[in-house]
């Protein structure tokens, strides 16, 4: 099993094949609205609007298990994205990250890529790097600004 095996629903409620994105490098991000970690939404699109012509993408997924920091409908989260930081990567339907409800592409990617103390994600802003082949070669913590990420990424593309 790996990434490309996976789908998972737009905001708008359509079916998105993982397998749609092959030969890429992805980067998987939990996003929320009203976190701390927010503003990394600006260093995400400055950084794939850098990258995006080098097979490069990100995926974001909107989580309300921290928190409550992402409240807001997924009409309301593509609509704050865009206004407040011209996000142009996709931001996907809300989802789940953690416990028995979790999305399977992030049981999958906390399978695959566990963090310091244990599996499950602790925050917002978790980000998981995918090669183009479709494996999980990294995980950064919510900490980790995006920018710090690119010569990472650069290595895989």
């Amino acid at each position: 099993m790996n990434f490309y095996d996976f789908t998972v629903l737009n905001a708008q409620n359509e079916e998105i094949a993982l397998s749609d994105y092959k030969g890429k490098v992805i980067l998987v991000v939990n996003t929320a609205s009203e976190c701390g970690f927010t503003p990394q939404y600006k260093e995400l699109q400055a950084l794939y609007e850098k990258l995006e012509g080098e097979d490069f993408e990100i995926l974001g997924f909107p989580c309300n298990q921290f928190g409550n920091q992402e409240p807001g409908s997924d009409e309301e989260i593509q609509s704050f994205c865009q206004v407040n930081f011209g996000v142009t990567f996709p931001i996907l339907k809300k989802v789940n990250v953690k416990g028995p409800d979790a999305h399977p592409l992030f049981k999958y990617l906390t399978q695959e890529a566990p963090g310091l103390l244990l599996k499950d994600i602790k925050w917002n802003f978790t980000k998981f790097l995918i090669d183009s082949e479709g494996h999980v070669v990294d995980r950064f913590a919510p900490t980790t600004s995006p920018t710090k990420m690119e010569s990472d990424i650069r290595k895989l593309l």
